[in-house]
C-alpha cells in the first residue's frame, strides 16, 4: 500500500515537473544515506559505495526493444552496467558512443552492458540504438516501472544515470549525469579488479 502511494506521488511529481524523468527520492540517498560514499576523478556525480553501503540491485522483467522477455535475475553472477536513457535526451546522445566502446571493452572481463529506454517510443529507441552502434539490449521503460524501483534504492533524478552492479546484485557505483569513460572505467576497474586498456 505504502509502496503503491509513493509511485503515484513519484509520479504524479514527474508529471508536474515536465523534465527528464523528474523522479526524485526525498527518503534519503541510497542505503539510507551517503556513509563513506567516494567520488570518482574528483566528480561529485560519479561515486563509489562503499562495502555495508551498497543497495541491492532491483529485480524486474520487461521486454527488450527487439520485443524478448528479459528477467534481470539473470544477470546475477556478472558485473553489469545499467544506463538509464531515451532517445529525447541530450545528455544521453552524448554519452552514448562511449558506452558502445566501453561495452566492447569490457566484453571480455565479463561486463554485461544493459541500457533502461524511458518514457520513449521503440522506433526512437531502435533508431537511437542504430545510430550509436550501441550492441548490448535495452528494455523498454515507457511507464517509468523499472526506474521506480532503482529510485527506490539509489537517488535516480533524472536521465543519463549510469549504475554499476557487482558479482552480487549490489549497486557499487554510480554516475548520475552523463558518463565520461575515465569514470566508468575507474569504477568498473575497482568493481571487477581488471583494468582495461584503451580509451
Amino acid at each position: 500500500m505504502f509502496k503503491a502511494k509513493r509511485r503515484l506521488a513519484v509520479l504524479a511529481a514527474a508529471a508536474l515537473a515536465g523534465t527528464a524523468l523528474a523522479v526524485v527520492l526525498l527518503t534519503g540517498g541510497a542505503s539510507g544515506g551517503s556513509s563513506g560514499v567516494t567520488d570518482v576523478d574528483g566528480s561529485t556525480s560519479a561515486v563509489l559505495y562503499p562495502a555495508g553501503h551498497q543497495p541491492m540491485a532491483p529485480d524486474f522483467t520487461a521486454t527488450t526493444l527487439t520485443g524478448a522477455g528479459l528477467n534481470f535475475s539473470s544477470y546475477r553472477g556478472q558485473v553489469v552496467v545499467v544506463n538509464f536513457w531515451g532517445s529525447w535526451c541530450a545528455p544521453c546522445r552524448a554519452e552514448a558512443p562511449i558506452l558502445a566502446v566501453t561495452a566492447q571493452q569490457y566484453r571480455s572481463a565479463g561486463v554485461a552492458f544493459l541500457g533502461v529506454d524511458v518514457r520513449d517510443t521503440t522506433a526512437s529507441a531502435l533508431a537511437f540504438t542504430r545510430d550509436f552502434g550501441i550492441t548490448y539490449p535495452s528494455v523498454n521503460d515507457s511507464s517509468s516501472e523499472v526506474t521506480l524501483d532503482f529510485t527506490s534504492v539509489v537517488p535516480i533524478a533524472g536521465t543519463p544515470t549510469t549504475l554499476v552492479i557487482d558479482r552480487t546484485g549490489h549497486i557499487a557505483g554510480a554516475v548520475f549525469g552523463t558518463v565520461t569513460h575515465q569514470e566508468l572505467a575507474d569504477i568498473l576497474t575497482r568493481v571487477t579488479g581488471e583494468a582495461t586498456g584503451g580509451s
